[in-house]
């Protein structure tokens, strides 16, 4: 599907954004490890959290859709029932890599993973190495590609440091954790801890310890898990693409309200905000470390701003927004660098080349590296066409750009953005003025 955005709109008025789609994961997850029902209000309806829900149902928990909610009956921590069929993951990556740390400790029980055309294109060596350091049996297409299968075993506990920073192998290895006496992971830069906030309000045994820039957490034997009723808080990434239209749309000013502000999730803001953007919120102190998510409202005012660099140790607090960065740097004073973002590599596309192609295609100036891009600010965009390649922040980028372009942007492809937030379009239009 093919649609139009721009140009010449600003955004005025007040939205809560969608369900944050990674706390959403991570509550189904856990919830069907979970010993006893958990109620998850606000759930995120949308392809790659429905497709969590669908592959708990698979392994054992029930799961009941009632109005504004879900309910999770788990089928225990180590009562997983194999299924017959392969667990479809659709083009869920997050799904992919943090089940398999679950799974691999139910024992002589056999589950393959597979997923869409995107997800088989997407590796998963880097969850395997731990998880067979561990002693985990796991077969992978060509050694890293799904379809995988794993074959739970028992598992025994490892102090493991990531070579690069990533929430979905951290929580991955600390699932598997769990059912070993002590393992630990260390990274060598933060990156977001809900997995960990979430365990840690199930009863698991949970430390987190800076180590120079980075964090080792530490996580204990666990025999269940009991979590409480969760609130899924609005999703700061989908968040972020009404902060950026807000900031390059003259004339805007928004509230989106009831955002989670965990402090490992607001790397954007703090770059916008660095930018000179004005975006007012009470954020959570970095360092911070507790069970539940913090939230507030976010009050977004257009105006000029100015470029900047992110280097390496900032990428896996605004990994998802960094084609957001991009953006921002179109329309700054100077020269906007981002260094050290390999892993926008394997992400629903090659998110470094398909961002610098589509933004090339609008007219801005910017180039490609190996682990990042730069971007020489022009002021602003001329608009034309940019293909979102199934990539669902891609097909939302070529929305905002078409905002405050001069000619807009016909995004092709826009159904992609239905994979995280369902009805973006709607809400851009209920906006614009």
């Amino acid at each position: 599907m093919n649609q139009r955005f721009g140009p010449g709109l600003r955004l005025r008025g007040s939205l809560v954004p969608p369900a944050d789609k990674s706390i959403s994961h991570r509550a189904a997850i856990i919830g069907a490890m979970a010993s006893e029902p958990v109620q998850i209000s606000n759930y995120l309806q949308a392809q790659d959290t429905l497709s969590t829900l669908r592959a708990v149902q698979a392994v054992g928990a029930i799961v009941e859709h009632r109005e504004g909610e879900v309910m999770i009956r788990g089928c225990g921590m180590r009562n997983a029932q194999a299924p017959l069929d392969p667990i479809d993951v659709g083009n869920a990556g997050t799904l992919m890599r943090l089940l398999p740390g679950w799974l691999a400790f139910q024992q002589g029980a056999d589950f393959t993973l597979d997923g869409d055309e995107s997800i088989r294109r997407r590796p998963v060596d880097r969850i395997v190495e731990p998880l067979i350091a561990m002693g985990a049996r796991i077969t992978a297409r060509d050694g890293r590609y799904a379809p995988f299968t794993i074959h739970g075993t028992a598992l025994n506990g490892i102090d493991y440091e990531l070579p690069v920073a990533s929430a979905q192998v951290k929580s991955c290895v600390l699932l598997a954790g769990m059912a070993t006496r002590r393992t630990s992971v260390l990274e060598p830069v933060p990156s977001r801890d809900h997995t960990e906030r979430m365990l840690l309000g199930a009863g698991a045994t949970v430390s987190r310890e800076a180590v120079g820039t980075g964090a080792r957490t530490t996580i204990g034997s666990a025999d269940e898990l009991e979590l409480e009723a969760v609130t899924v808080p609005a999703d700061m990434s989908s968040a972020a693409f009404m902060i950026a239209a807000g900031i390059i749309t003259g004339g805007s000013r928004l509230v989106l309200e009831g955002v989670g502000v965990n402090w490992t999730r607001t790397g954007f803001i703090r770059i916008a905000q660095r930018m000179g953007a004005v975006v007012v919120c009470d954020l959570e102190p970095v360092g911070s470390f507790a069970a539940g998510e913090p939230t507030c409202d976010l009050d977004v005012t257009a105006g000029p701003i100015e470029a900047t660099t992110v280097e390496a140790d900032e990428v896996p607090l605004a990994i998802d927004e960094l084609p957001l960065v991009a953006l921002l740097g179109c329309f700054a004073e100077g020269e906007t660098v981002v260094r050290g973002a390999q892993e926008l590599r394997v992400k629903e596309s090659d998110r470094i080349a398909t961002v610098v192609e589509g933004l090339l295609g609008l007219g801005a100036d910017i180039e490609a590296f190996e682990d990042g891009f730069a971007v020489r600010g022009t002021g602003g965009l001329r608009g034309g066409r940019l293909e979102a390649h199934g990539d669902h922040r891609l097909a939302m980028l070529g929305a905002v750009a078409g905002l405050a372009s001069e000619e807009g942007v016909e995004v092709v492809g826009m159904e992609a953005a239905e994979v995280s937030y369902p009805g973006f379009a709607d809400d851009i239009a209920g906006l614009a003025s």
